[in-house]
């Protein structure tokens, strides 16, 4: 029985490319010379990751990593650190802002006390070289079967909590360099009611944090987080908090009800705007800017889906009330009926990586947590036995980075520019994106040497409220320039959500620049296909079609002055072999679908309000 056992599914290690070359600090690539980026009142584009975990999360820990914060901001700063599987990654290109939040639950005590775990006594990397797919899967088993989250309580599990928050704390000032790399304090708040995903990242704004992060072990209320955080600011500790994951909230998220299913108030909406200003929509859990069941005439609304909860029994989240664009749509909705609105947010993007590390390049993708996905090997189902839906990190995605436009790179020009939401998410191209909103822009004001001053004198940018009406219709211009590692780029829509007369939100799509002189059908709006170059057996594709830069100023054919509304940018690139893609090719296995995607950058939006209503700002405490 053994024998046949073996037979089917293999007795012997995966030959697995992806595990080599071996990490040795000797011949390791160092941090990258990282220029001052000079202060601009204009705005720089600035890259970073928000949400990077290292060996003080207990579930990194239990799962491999044994990196610490120092290593996140190295490999952040473009230098190369180990994998929990002992090979080198890097970043090809280092980022210019980054913050380590671990989670704030049991923080460091795993590490600390280093339990009896299968990892613990045997690395990943020589499970993976030397056993077969049978006995690393009895070793995920036992990993994961065995794994208590209450195992951080332990004698003294306080004192190696806030030596573990001490770390995180030296550790980002000691990698705070103004002007060339920015650190900022965090951590994560890990909500998780009956499994549902509340979670929020913490970010303060400088070097004065609280003693202790708030944990979820203290309360799973997000109103409780948010009391914590204005406490805090009170005594000089300016901080934000950062939903995320949306998509696996299980409708949670951006509901229409409290925490506890009360009617929501203007004292709610202002504060919840107040503490929670952007909000993070691309990261290696999937996507939550929209849904095919949410947006069925978004014909690229499937992108990179990822609608299962995890915890406990294998179960589908609910989307109404995980995904950006449909929280945005109940925000004008409640403003239309209450007079206030909870979701005037920005969105970012960020990776939740787990291995001190930003794995959001397609062609250099080393996954999240190692034990589920450390390797090409474990990633496409071949060193693990395990059902097609257990295998949950093949619908996981290279993803996301936050783009922040910010005077400066320090922490007071970048927090600041989150506060005002002047920011975009990217599913992980550094796809270049300002966009303005206002009346009477000038068709050829993307052209003008003084686009942005007359921009703004006319307007605001992403993130913003357009000015009391001025025109017959608000104005909007875009531009964007792709990536140069990426691909070229397909279009710029503009997606736009109003209330209509009977008090029901809708949106729609704009395809208002197309590459290859392509031009959309005047009836139905339709737009013929890019093309798609990715040749899937070397998981390689060319720059033949589509466009370096897009640019575009639109001004909306539908707008009705007393409907309120909202408008937000979306880039498109050519498709681009996906990262599943390039590990079939590595393993000289078939590819799973998707073979190809269109990566993407997304805008925070622009609102409008009708002249009827009054803007009510939350107090920036």
């Amino acid at each position: 029985m053994v024998l046949l056992i073996c037979w089917l599914v293999g007795c012997k290690p995966v030959d697995d490319p992806s595990l080599f070359p071996e990490y040795h600090s000797s011949n390791a690539r160092p941090e990258a010379d990282m220029p001052i980026v000079p202060s601009n009142p204009e705005r720089n584009l600035l890259w970073g990751d928000l949400h990077i975990h290292t060996s003080l999360s207990t579930d990194a820990f239990v799962m491999g990593v044994r990196a610490m914060p120092d290593d996140a901001y190295h490999f952040a700063k473009g230098g190369e650190i180990a994998h929990a599987a002992k090979y080198g990654i890097r970043i090809s290109e280092p980022l210019d802002f980054a913050a380590v939040t671990d989670h704030s639950e049991y923080l460091g005590v795993v590490r600390a006390q280093d339990p009896d775990l299968p990892l613990s006594r045997r690395s990943l990397r020589d499970r993976l070289l030397n056993d077969g797919p049978l006995l690393f899967t009895y070793a995920w088993l036992r990993t994961m079967l065995g794994f208590d989250p209450k195992v951080g309580q332990v004698p003294g599990g306080e004192e190696m909590m806030a030596d573990a928050w001490r770390e995180i704390i030296a550790s980002a000032e000691r990698n705070y360099d103004p002007g060339r790399f920015t650190t900022f304090i965090g951590y994560e708040w890990s909500s998780m009611p009956d499994k549902n995903n509340l979670h929020r990242n913490v970010i303060y704004r400088g070097s004065e944090v609280p003693d202790q992060p708030f944990s979820s072990t203290m309360s799973q209320d997000p109103e409780d987080l948010w009391t914590a955080l204005e406490n805090q600011r009170a005594r000089g500790m300016a901080n934000l908090a950062i939903p995320h994951n949306g998509n696996v909230s299980n409708g949670l998220m951006y509901g229409d009800k409290t925490f506890s299913s009360e009617d929501m108030n203007s004292d709610y909406a202002e504060r919840r705007m107040r503490n929670e200003p952007i909000s993070e929509i691309f990261q290696i859990k999937g996507t939550s800017e929209t849904h095919p069941e949410l947006s069925p005439d978004d014909e690229f609304a499937d992108f990179e889906i990822f609608d299962t909860l995890m915890s406990g029994k294998i179960r589908q989240a609910k989307a109404k009330g995980g995904y950006s664009r449909d929280a945005l749509r109940l925000g004008i909705e409640m403003d239309h009926r209450e007079g206030f609105n909870p979701y005037r947010f920005g969105v970012i993007g960020s990776s939740d990586s787990h291995n001190a590390s930003t794995p959001v390049e397609e062609d250099n993708f080393t996954g999240k947590l190692p034990l589920l996905d450390g390797s090409a090997g474990i990633r496409l189902g071949k060193s693990v036995v395990l059902p097609l839906q257990y295998q949950l990190s093949r619908r996981w995605g290279a993803a996301g980075l936050a783009a922040v436009w910010a005077t400066s790179n320090t922490r007071e020009a970048i927090f600041d520019a989150m506060r005002r939401k002047e920011t975009y998410a990217t599913s992980g191209p550094r796809i270049s994106v300002r966009f303005f909103g206002g009346w009477n822009y000038p068709a050829d004001l993307v052209q003008h040497e003084q686009r942005i001053p007359l921009a703004e004198e006319n307007g605001v940018p992403m993130g913003g409220d357009l000015p009391p009406l001025q025109g017959d219709a608000p104005s909007f211009a875009v531009w964007a320039s792709k990536d140069p590692r990426s691909g070229n780029l397909d279009r710029i829509q503009i997606i736009k959500g109003w209330v209509d007369d009977e008090g029901r939100s809708q949106e729609r799509i704009y395809n208002v620049a197309l590459s290859d002189g392509r031009i959309a059908d005047e009836t139905t709006g339709q737009v013929p296909p890019v093309g798609n170059t990715v040749d899937v057996e070397n998981a390689t594709y060319t720059n033949d079609i589509g466009d370096g830069q897009l640019w575009a100023v639109w001004q909306d054919p539908d707008f009705e002055p007393e409907q309120s509304a909202f408008y937000y940018a979306r880039v498109l690139e050519i498709p681009t072999p996906r990262w599943s893609t390039y590990d079939a090719v590595k393993l000289g296995e078939e590819p799973i679908e998707p073979t190809s995607i269109q990566e993407r950058a997304v805008t925070s939006a622009i609102w409008y309000r009708p002249p009827s209503t009054t803007i009510t700002q939350a107090p920036m405490l």
